[in-house]
């Protein structure tokens, strides 16, 4: 079985077990979902990969093969439990070569047919070992983060007449790629619903990007995981650093005030995306809002493991000179806005975003309980690509 007729075959169980009434309309819906991936996909696909340009140009030289200190240890065994679970089946359709352009092939959106194995698909004991390789990649806080999304994609189903035919706590995929090594390049994608972690790894290097991380709705206000909330300090905080500019920062971070549509750039098959520096640069902050634009930005790399998103940290303060701020929207306490944070090692982008599949319940327009979230690394390192590249130059395969 190939892997692309997999990607229906491997489809959650629970889609097919819908009452027989509605088995005409849902097979439309695959059918649809299926020819809607495919058409994105070409469309993404059709350029080789080359990364974020910033004003035209890829600069070299910005990751070095290198040790951090940091095992990856960790995340390599609970990889090997994870390949280890699974039928001969399920390895067939969750593996790919480390080169793959599999890595590319992610969307946000809730009727994409990613491939891999899905959490609805897994036994206890197969998702108890998917969740441990997560819990080995990601913080605390970026496992919580991921498991709330997870969630509120169930609270959609709710708001959608109990809709778990396209929305749903498990409705997420894993691939691995490459084997799980200490010296060679390999990685593992999570792919789903307002969630895509790409998680890169050479030796006891690690990128995790691009990651996207969102949600609609962002709080669950009743239902079975009423209480859960996501995002809401990288709204406030984002807010707050804006908020503690003066009057000419501001007027040089600010490059719209106005928003009424979606505006993140770095979604999915955006992996050859031209930017500019705009906004505000970090060159014209004192200290403690220098300390402030890095406790933002740490705010989404320490979703990573500890020791990797400290790594990171430091290499984003090493061009915190180069590191711009922009913002576009209102910036009163209840409005919607769009902010970008960009350096030559990290994109970051948060977007309050028109309702998507909440249209019966809110105007369209952008709204607080839409909010998409992207972490890429420009300059050609998103998927890990620039360190794969030198590891293929000095050691052939």
């Amino acid at each position: 079985m190939s892997r692309r007729s997999g990607a229906l075959a491997l489809l959650p169980a629970l889609l097919f077990a819908v009452p027989l009434a509605g088995a005409e309309e849902e097979e439309t819906w695959l059918e649809r979902a299926e020819r809607r991936s495919l058409e994105r996909e070409a469309e993404g696909l059709a350029e080789p990969f080359r990364g974020i340009r910033i004003d035209g140009e890829i600069e070299r030289g910005l990751f070095p093969l290198r040790s951090t200190g940091v095992s990856t240890e960790p995340v390599r065994a609970a990889a090997l439990a994870f390949l280890a679970s699974l039928t001969a089946v399920q390895r067939d359709a969750t593996t790919f070569p480390v080169d793959d352009p599999e890595w590319r092939r992610w969307m946000n959106q809730h009727f994409y047919q990613g491939r891999g194995t899905s959490f609805a698909d897994m036994s206890n004991a197969q998702r108890d070992a998917a969740l441990g390789l997560l819990r080995a990649a990601l913080s605390a806080k970026g496992l919580e983060l991921t498991r709330d999304i997870m969630r509120l994609n169930h609270t959609l189903g709710e708001l959608n007449d109990d809709n778990f035919v396209e929305f749903g706590e498990w409705l997420y995929r894993i691939t691995v790629m490459g084997e799980p090594s200490v010296t060679e390049p390999w990685g593992f994608k999570l792919n789903g619903h307002h969630l895509v972690i790409n998680y890169f790894v050479l030796g006891d290097q690690v990128v995790m990007s691009p990651a996207f991380f969102g949600s609609e709705p962002v709080r669950a206000r009743e239902g079975r995981f009423a209480g859960t909330e996501i995002l809401q300090r990288e709204e406030s905080w984002g807010r707050g650093f804006l908020w503690g500019l003066d009057e000419a920062q501001r007027a040089a971070a600010v490059i719209a005030a106005t928003k009424d549509g979606n505006n993140n750039v770095g979604e999915a098959f955006s992996d050859n995306l031209d930017l500019e520096r705009a906004g505000l640069r970090a060159t014209a902050l004192d200290a403690a809002q220098r300390t402030e634009l890095l406790e933002l930005i740490a705010l989404y790399v320490g979703n990573m493991d500890d020791g990797h998103a400290a790594v990171k940290m430091a290499e984003v303060e090493a061009h915190l000179d180069d590191t711009w701020f922009t913002w576009i929207g209102g910036t009163g306490v209840d409005a919607v806005f769009y902010y970008r944070i960009l350096s030559p090692v990290i994109l970051i982008e948060f977007d309050h975003q028109r309702p998507a599949n909440l249209r019966h319940l809110y105007p369209p327009v952008p709204n607080r309980e839409h909010i998409h979230t992207v972490i890429r690394t420009p300059n050609g390192n998103d998927y890990g690509r620039d360190l794969l590249r030198q590891h293929l130059e000095a050691h052939p395969h």
